[in-house]
């Protein structure tokens, strides 16, 4: 066993100390032997990194392994393989917690057993695990697989298909990907592929000459061409005319087009990201839509979760969206809105979940939105699903016990974690038959 004091772990410190990643030293038993400079800047609580102390309990306050509180562990699954590991977790900053990219690398003896670790850590920017007013935000397993999808994709050029419902936010994801990319700092031009007509879709995307057809008073640039040097964000890819996937397969291939009316040919330097809720494979092996287009512009899926899916986000997107709608104004919801909000359903997803807070904003005169403020058609679908609700109520109490099991915090600091109010995990805390001052 190595400890903080052995000439290797001493060497291997000084090196990483000029390392611009935050990076701790681990040995087999979750122990942190030691601290660079960045993590010390970035996650330690004041000047003193926490040596000595286990790195779960540091970066999620768990009073066991991450493998044993229903999160993916890289030490122990690293110290399986020993090869290393790549992981999306939240940890708690001084900042609050935050989403962050850890890899884990096992350190071997001459016998080629592992030792000890380097973990590196990278704050991740695209999502935030905080009410935030704008961008994504979220903390929910689902979610957190596409943002860790999300962030391996974001800094390399292939083409990124977004699948998921409608209203799960895919141009927010499409943004994300663009703005933490190379090409951040070039355009993100979207094209909305719903409703448009054949001709319509080409003079749109490849733009047009002066003259081209009738009311072409002058020339056009199109928005393939408008895309030069950022990302080209194709929404609902799945709407194109069938006539026109040929040249738009074309344009990906080849970075080139000719515009309506024209015999020049113009190059235009893109990322592709496309999106849809509509079921491109099946499509392509239905005829519907061109086989050789759906593996151009699928080479990194990425599945979006729907609402239902990510139902332990609500009050986070609950806060995170009244904020965007009111900023300093915005009303509070209290438990018993917010408690049937997550018995629904959401078919229409976050799109929909906004159009109900909007709604019920405005009755909210004393800045609270109650039960009263929510349409009655959430009401009646509540109402119809009792057998549906039990379980999940169940469920959420069985975790918020293992949480509770687990969490070393503050009663505060837990309600942080789970992305609820203090006083709606009190009401859970007296369901479970825990009594709290």
């Amino acid at each position: 066993m190595l400890t903080a004091a052995h000439p290797a772990i001493l060497a291997l410190v000084s090196y990483l100390e000029h390392d611009a990643l935050p990076s701790i030293v681990l040995d087999t038993d979750y122990n942190i032997l030691a601290a660079n400079a960045a993590y010390r800047r970035q996650f330690a609580t004041g000047e003193q990194a926490p040596l000595g102390e286990k790195c779960h309990r540091v970066s999620h306050h768990y009073a066991v392994p991450c493998d044993q509180a229903g999160e993916h562990c890289p030490l122990r699954k690293s110290l399986a393989s020993k090869v290393p590991e790549r992981v999306l977790h939240i940890h708690h900053t001084p900042r609050g917690p935050e989403h962050v990219d850890v890899e884990l690398r096992p350190i071997l003896d001459e016998q080629g057993r592992v030792v000890a670790f380097v973990e590196r850590l990278a704050s991740v920017t695209l999502a935030s695990a905080q009410p935030q007013q704008n961008g994504l935000v979220g903390r929910a397993p689902a979610f957190k697989q596409a943002v860790a999808s999300l962030q391996r994709a974001a800094p390399a050029q292939i083409p990124v298909l977004l699948q998921g419902e409608s209203g799960t936010g895919k141009e927010l994801f499409a943004r994300a990907l663009h703005l933490g990319s190379p090409r951040a700092n070039g355009p993100l031009v979207v094209v909305d592929c719903t409703g448009l007509t054949e001709s319509l879709f080409e003079s749109e995307l490849f733009g047009y000459e002066k003259g081209a057809f009738t009311g072409a008073s002058q020339r056009k640039i199109g928005l393939a061409e408008a895309a030069h040097g950022g990302t080209l964000f194709l929404d609902e890819i799945g709407e194109v005319p069938l006539a026109m996937q040929v040249k738009l397969l074309r344009l990906i291939e080849s970075g080139s087009f000719r515009p309506v009316g024209s015999t020049r040919t113009v190059h235009s330097d893109f990322r592709l990201v496309s999106a849809t809720h509509k079921p491109l494979k099946a499509m392509a092996s239905a005829g519907t839509f061109r086989e050789d287009l759906y593996y151009r512009i699928s080479g990194f899926p990425i599945r979006l979760p729907a609402l239902r899916e990510r139902i332990d986000d609500l009050p986070l997107l609950v806060e995170s969206l009244l904020r965007r709608m009111a900023g300093n104004t915005a009303p509070c919801i209290d438990d018993q809105a917010l408690q049937r909000l997550a018995l629904y359903g959401f078919p229409g997803n976050i799109r929909e979940l906004r159009n109900i807070l909007e709604r019920a904003r405005l009755f909210a005169d004393d800045g609270v939105i109650r039960l009263e403020h929510l349409p009655d058609d959430m009401h009646e679908a509540a109402a119809a699903a009792p057998a549906e609700r039990r379980p999940r109520a169940r469920r959420q109490l069985g975790e918020l016990a293992g949480a509770l099991e687990r969490f070393e915090g503050s009663r505060s600091e837990l309600a942080q974690h789970l992305g609820m109010s203090e006083r709606t995990l009190y009401r859970r805390l007296k369901a479970l038959g825990i009594q709290e001052p």
